[in-house]
């Protein structure tokens, strides 16, 4: 087998043009043009508004490569776009392969027929996804959602990152371009597809059931090896024949197995699984894939109880805390983050004490180093798929076609990770179906349709042993009501949008809390990246721009009042938001912790963000801590002692 990678150099234009420059993939036109020094920093005072363009334009990348004789030998070769973004049209030689129109999905296309030895070229033509999106909300309908002032679009009938549509926390900068390695694979004989493990925890050993899938182009006898490894030592090892239809099952013992815990309950072993696709009559390896496991069973379990119904999470039959908060992409530009950048994220998580974070369902489907990163830090994964704040066009076959593609390829993708601990169909819009215009739009049962039955069977088919919870918040027996207090998760702002106290927190006896937050600035390190000196005041233009809460900047200073002077200086205007932001999510947790085991989780909105800018988040983009975090380090300390103050007797009582 051969993996020839067609990432690197290429070149891109203006469909319409034919000037060409020099272009990076995976990337997006963004990151290209401002390398070429065709765009302004949008990340600058308020150039943002010198984007838009960006979005509204057909893009073209290209590039030459070659292909030698010993590729072209092999029976089968694809290529293989691990993420194009998102609307395109392939070109190889001049002969058009196919469309795509999902960016969270993976095409492969035959093109050994279409190749040539030595020099060939490929073409991508990207549409521009604004006037892709207005041209089906004017021939399909538009599709009811939170949309402008927030974002410019709904984005229902494109599967494309919602947020890349602008959000309340990011810019408007809808993205164009090969944002996920590309490759071509030449293969004969066989190729492995996907391998799918299963655990069976029992008294001193665990059971692993490998379902093993193989592509076979010919009759041929072949069999499956496999390795788990630990450290580099070989703890079990099996082979089976390869059945004629390309599957086979094979299962392992692992004797005196190391457990795999959550942060802050033990450490994280990782064991190497290798899976080997062999030809024993030629004594050939054909194929090989690697998958890195953890030893666990991480379960949301909702057994009844004297409240109602409970929620919580179990890591190897212990109850625990969830101690967390929400992850947005790290970046506007979906290609940037590197393992790097992410690591500084993940390992501010822990430690600060958490154990969990939401994967938001307005993002994407983090790639491989996020959810590794997760494994080795013991951060568990509650999982969206990529639905927000909208409805669906659940009742549009094609259109579920291709969610229902893009769901099972990622199943298949993130299941072995020893962090998933669940999957959720979608960010608020139960919540969201509260409003008339939603409900006639997409009613009850078409919106189970995707969310229930659709997503719900892939789960249960593909990653059987994680549960499904079809949206967030969710009131099981009670969607009507998403605010409920005896079931399920809630979404609580009335703290913020709704101006109520911080002492408000203390009224609530939820199960779950999976958003609540409150805003504040980044430091001025962060402040001065993006203003100019002129602009370092709360009320100036830009800072205002920067906001993206409708009701931003003049509620921090609503609550700032509160609780405190005004201070005289924009420094300390900017560091005491900070402080600010901390006491309300103190206020919060402490109080839901003091309520153990009646509530048991909190997740905070929201950890990271994507740009320079106030936001509810707890370190900014550039990873730098504000004070919220050094906060969180202490009220999701695994022992915390708190007080409730009773002004009427002038007592205090602490709880431990």
């Amino acid at each position: 087998m051969i993996h020839q990678t067609l990432n690197g150099t290429w070149s891109f234009r203006q469909t319409a043009q034919t000037q060409t420059f020099p272009a990076v993939v995976p990337g997006c036109v963004h990151t290209d043009l401002f390398a070429n020094q065709l765009l302004v920093d949008p990340f600058f005072r308020d150039q943002e508004k010198e984007q838009k363009w960006v979005g509204e334009t057909d893009w073209t990348y290209h590039r030459t490569f070659e292909v030698n004789a010993a590729l072209l030998a092999h029976e089968q070769v694809l290529l293989k776009f691990h993420g194009l973004d998102t609307i395109a049209t392939i070109h190889l030689n001049g002969q058009r392969l196919g469309e795509t129109e999902n960016m969270f999905r993976v095409y492969e296309f035959d093109v050994k027929p279409h190749l040539q030895l030595g020099e060939n070229s490929i073409q991508v033509d990207f549409r521009s996804p604004m006037q892709f999106v207005r041209e089906m909300d004017a021939t399909l309908g538009e599709m009811a959602g939170w949309i402008e002032p927030m974002r410019v679009n709904s984005g229902a009938w494109i599967r494309k990152e919602p947020c890349n549509f602008g959000w309340d926390w990011g810019p408007k900068m809808p993205t164009v371009g090969i944002w996920r390695e590309v490759e071509l694979i030449a293969f004969s004989g066989a190729r492995l597809q996907h391998v799918h493990i299963l655990q069976d925890h029992q008294p001193s050993a665990v059971q692993l059931t490998l379902h093993v899938s193989a592509e076979v182009l010919q009759a041929t006898p072949l069999a499956v090896n496999v390795v788990v490894r630990l450290n580099g030592e070989t703890f079990a090892q099996s082979q089976a024949d390869l059945q004629t239809e390309g599957n086979t099952t094979l299962q392992l013992i692992l004797a005196r197995p190391r457990l795999w815990w959550v942060n802050g309950l033990g450490e994280q072993p990782l064991y190497d699984v290798s899976v080997e696709l062999l030809d024993p009559a030629h004594a050939t390896l054909l194929d090989t894939l690697a998958k890195r496991i953890g030893l666990r069973v991480l379960q949301l379990e909702t057994p009844n109880d004297e409240w109602g119904q409970a929620m919580y999470f179990t890591c190897n039959g212990v109850r625990f805390f969830a101690k967390g908060a929400n992850w947005i992409p790290a970046s506007p530009y979906p290609a940037e983050p590197t393992r790097d950048h992410l690591e500084v994220f993940v390992r501010a998580t822990a430690q600060a004490n958490m154990n969990m974070l939401r994967v938001w369902g307005g993002g994407i489907y983090e790639d491989e180093h996020f959810y590794d990163l997760c494994d080795e830090y013991g951060i568990a994964i509650w999982q969206d798929f990529m639905f927000a704040c909208g409805t669906y066009p659940s009742t549009h076959a094609e259109w579920m076609a291709n969610v229902a593609e893009e769901a099972v390829q990622n199943v298949r993708r993130i299941r072995h990770h020893a962090s998933l601990a669940v999957w959720c169909g979608n960010n608020e819009i139960e919540q969201g179906m509260m409003i008339p215009a939603w409900e006639q739009t997409v009613s009850w049962d078409e919106y189970n349709l995707l969310f229930v039955d659709l997503l719900g069977q892939i789960v249960a088919t593909h990653d059987p042993q994680r549960r499904y919870w079809q949206a967030s918040p969710h009131s099981p027996g009670n969607v009507r009501d998403p605010f409920d207090q005896t079931v399920g998760d809630t979404h609580l702002w009335a703290v913020w949008h709704g101006k109520e106290p911080f002492e408000w927190y203390r009224t609530r006896q939820d199960r779950f809390c999976s958003e609540f937050g409150f805003q504040s600035f980044p430091e001025p390190a962060t402040l001065n990246e993006f203003t100019a000196p002129e602009d370092r005041n709360i009320t100036s233009y830009v800072m205002e721009y920067r906001q993206r809460s409708a009701i931003g900047n003049g509620t921090i200073i609503h609550y700032m009042l509160d609780w405190f002077r005004l201070p005289n200086t924009f420094e300390s205007m900017v560091w005491l938001t900070q402080i600010l932001q901390g006491l309300a999510m103190k206020y919060a947790v402490e109080h839901w912790r003091r309520n153990m085991p009646r509530t048991m989780g909190t997740l905070y909105w929201q950890l990271n963000d994507m740009w320079g800018a106030p936001s509810w988040a707890s370190v900014d983009w550039r990873g730098r801590w504000k004070a919220l975090h050094h906060m969180a380090k202490h009220f999701y300390t695994p022992h915390l002692i708190s007080g409730v103050a009773d002004a009427q007797s002038g007592k205090a009582t602490l709880y431990m």
